[in-house]
């Protein structure tokens, strides 16, 4: 109806009406997302993805430009809107307007669900190595400038399909099916972990699959910035397979890797398992002895170190199995290091949890591949803002924390002839963490 005002009445307070009435004005609620934009101008990561795309529309026909579309996506993400379905409404978000370098008041508004649909589904595989490409160069170029070691942690996980998407395939292990997309955190002296890449991959029972290019390109990356730099490869036993260990070995990168037992190095921890189950009448539950072999299976092109830990625990001897490079080190001092790759385990769920990366549920492959990237952008602005926070107490916060506490702020947007005001709730309780990321975004 013309000119009509929504009123709906409340329970009074101490004698007064309250009444909610949307007329507003220009109003949002995620004036947060220019923080995630500050954090994009500050390393540049939209503008280096669009770099490796190309746009095959007709130019008299674009009213959308590739990066207006990308710094779209990825901010919506970031803020919690992870299907392109929320940006019907979102497309006349002041805020995610100004973020995306237009005035809220300008009657083109931003790109529609159909037209991100159109531009997830024509991407090339070229262009998303590309893109891969260019998003670990950005996130290598973050570490400190005397970096003299680099961990690259790599792990798989589940993300179940619902539809008919293509390559999804069965998984036994998971009892479902699923894509199988593989992650790539690398964590540099300081032992701040960021997300350096993502491969897509189907259910097809090999856990190797990929693997390789994976790391060659993870370690290409690392050197084009740090020629001299100390590279370890840490993963669990799905990765620890004779071709990738060999690779390692000629390239001169470090690794510690989970191992399956066999037959042989099962009778290798005899002795150990032994060891463990007679301490434990004297130690009692927990206890634990190590163990120091050399093991080669048949698929390695030598025998490498194996360490082997048995620990007593409810009548129960659990055993397992490391395979490392590294000769110096004391036995329980590489396990000890090995079992803090679970922090990634940490990464991997909040970006499965507070990043939703697992909204692959589009037909083609190459399309759900592009969503991944897109999500795995979004994780790399907010570990921007994660850094920016170092001396604070939010300086482990999780990406769900931030955006709940930081981000999702409401604000009244006011455009003058010379300005955009954004105003703030006086009551905002975090306004010195603002203070604090605006300089260390903005100024720094």
């Amino acid at each position: 109806m013309s000119g009509y005002t929504l009123a709906l009445e409340f329970p009074g307070v101490t004698g007064r009406e309250v009444i909610g009435t949307f007329d507003g004005g220009e109003m949002t609620s995620d004036a947060g997302v220019l923080l995630i934009s500050a954090a994009d101008r500050r390393i540049g990561l939209v503008s280096a993805l669009c770099e490796g795309m190309f746009d095959r529309r007709q130019g008299c026909k674009v009213k959308h430009s590739l990066v207006d579309m990308l710094r779209e996506r990825i901010f919506s993400v970031a803020m919690g809107y992870e299907d392109a379905n929320d940006l019907d409404y979102l497309r006349d978000d002041p805020a995610l307007k100004v973020a995306c370098l237009k005035r809220p008041k300008e009657s083109d508004v931003l790109a529609s669900q159909p037209t991100i649909s159109r531009l997830e589904n024509s991407v090339g595989r070229k262009e998303l190595l590309r893109m891969g490409m260019r998003m670990a160069r950005l996130v290598v170029s973050q570490l400190p400038a005397d970096t003299k070691e680099v961990i690259l942690d790599i792990d798989a996980t589940d993300d179940p399909c619902h539809g008919q998407q293509e390559l999804r395939l069965f998984d036994g292990h998971y009892g479902t099916y699923c894509y199988l997309p593989l992650y790539m955190h690398i964590t540099d002296q300081t032992g701040r972990q960021r997300l350096m890449g993502t491969l897509l991959r189907s259910a097809c029972g090999r856990s190797t699959k990929g693997v390789m290019s994976f790391v060659r390109l993870a370690v290409r990356v690392v050197r084009l910035r740090f020629p001299d730099v100390r590279i370890i490869v840490r993963g669990d036993c799905g990765f620890g397979f004779g071709k990738l260990m060999n690779f390692c070995d000629s390239q001169g990168v470090g690794y510690v890797f989970a191992f399956q037992s066999t037959k042989t190095s099962a009778e290798m921890a005899l002795p150990i398992q032994m060891e463990a189950a007679r301490n434990h009448r004297w130690v009692g539950e927990g206890c634990r002895e190590y163990g120091d072999v050399s093991y080669q299976a048949k698929t390695w092109s030598r025998a490498r170190r194996m360490i082997i830990k048995a620990e007593a625990s409810g009548g129960v001897v659990d055993t397992r199995y490391i395979v490392t490079s590294d000769n110096a080190k004391a036995t329980e001092d590489i396990y000890g290091w090995y079992t803090q790759r679970g922090d990634q385990e940490n990464r991997i769920k909040e970006m499965k949890l507070d990043l939703c990366s697992g909204r692959t549920s589009c037909h083609r492959f190459l399309a759900n591949q592009f969503r991944l990237l897109v999500h795995s952008a979004a994780c790399v602005l907010m570990g921007v803002l994660q850094a920016a926070l170092s001396g604070t107490s939010w300086a482990k916060a999780q990406v769900g924390t931030l955006r709940l506490r930081l981000l999702k702020v409401g604000a009244r947007v006011v455009e003058s002839s010379r300005k955009v005001w954004f105003h703030l709730p006086t009551s905002f309780p975090d306004q010195k963490i603002w203070e604090h990321l605006h300089r260390r975004l903005l100024f720094r």
